[in-house]
């Protein structure tokens, strides 16, 4: 379930963990009771997957600057090597 930020005048910020269909623009303050309204603040992206994170991160990174190759990454500078194995010329090619 998500957590929404609410604001109280004079008691501050709080969450409150509550189902999508259940939101609401104004809820009672749990320390003095008077309503709250709820603040939006950015998205609670400390919980993606470390792979993720560092994908999201570099793509950001080159937006700007992207960087510039010389060849196919991954890919050797070596010919394929070519084989006579005879079960190897019925596979089929692109």
């Amino acid at each position: 379930m998500p957590t929404y930020g609410y604001r109280c005048s004079p008691c501050g910020e709080f969450d409150v963990v509550r189902a999508m269909a259940e939101t609401a623009k104004v809820t009672p303050c749990p320390d003095c009771g008077q309503p709250a309204t709820r603040t939006f603040g950015t998205p609670g992206l400390r919980s993606l997957d470390p792979g993720v994170r560092r994908a999201l991160d570099t793509g950001a990174r080159s937006a700007e600057n992207p960087t510039i190759v010389s060849s196919v990454p991954g890919r050797s500078r070596r010919p394929t090597p070519i084989t006579r194995d005879p079960r190897h010329a019925k596979l089929p090619r692109p």
